[in-house]
């Protein structure tokens, strides 16, 4: 899952009444932008997917050499999730939140791999973010099944705000993609989500990383949707 590529327009300088007019000379940002063309785009998920060829190439290759599938990893990266939600569900939570950080390096090297052994796919691509929706999912719903059992109703409604600010900010990019513009920016991706949610099951601080979760969730997918507004503006 590589950095998006993409081309600028320059647009024209232009003259009015006989004088240069240089207040039309500016580069505009198409629909397939770079998604680091600017502050604007950055992310640490995209940060993280700059130098993930580089980091992960060893233990890529090693699998790769090893007749490893990536789909393998992409499976087990997501019944791991799942455990440590059944984990979090049973009241284990911070063993839970160790098992979602051993996780999180399947979630990784699955796409590297696929690179490296030159196993990309359109279903690859598709079936990684499919068990990544899930897998996040599973550890939420741990979360959620936990606190209802338990009467902690502060944490029911942060982690269902949390749950569908999360799959709103999927839902804007699939959306957003479906109408030919690129949607790769935001505050809070994938993989600050996941950084967060294992760090709130690490420390059992619940109600302060889901609030955090739940907000920053949530103003991502509002990002997007301004995100998408401007750029149809330039249509």
């Amino acid at each position: 899952m590589l950095p998006e590529k993409g081309h600028f327009k320059r647009l024209a300088i232009g003259q009015q009444n006989g004088g240069l007019n240089l207040s039309v000379f500016k580069i505009r940002r198409t629909h397939q932008g770079s998604s680091q063309s600017g502050p604007e785009y950055w992310t640490l998920t995209g940060w993280a997917k700059s130098w993930s060829d580089t980091l992960l190439a060893p233990a890529s290759r090693l699998l790769a050499r090893m007749g490893v599938q990536p789909n393998l990893l992409s499976a087990i990266g997501f019944l791991a999730a799942s455990a440590a939600g059944a984990l979090v569900a049973s009241g284990y939570i911070s063993m839970g939140g160790w098992l979602l950080l051993i996780s999180g390096p399947f979630d990784a090297l699955d796409g590297a791999l696929a690179r490296t052994a030159g196993l990309e796919t359109r279903f690859g691509a598709f079936l990684d973010s499919f068990m990544d929706r899930y897998s996040e999912a599973a550890v939420l719903f741990g979360i959620l099944l936990w606190s209802t059992l338990h009467g902690n109703r502060i944490v029911v409604v942060l982690t269902f705000v949390a749950l569908v600010g999360s799959f709103m900010v999927s839902y804007a990019r699939a959306r957003a993609e479906g109408l030919n513009i690129s949607c790769k920016i935001g505050l809070f991706t994938r993989l600050e989500r996941y950084i967060v949610l294992t760090l709130t099951l690490l420390t059992g601080q619940l109600v302060i990383g889901l609030a955090l979760l739940a907000s920053l969730a949530n103003f991502t997918a509002l990002q997007r949707m301004f995100h998408v507004y401007r750029q149809s503006l330039n249509e």
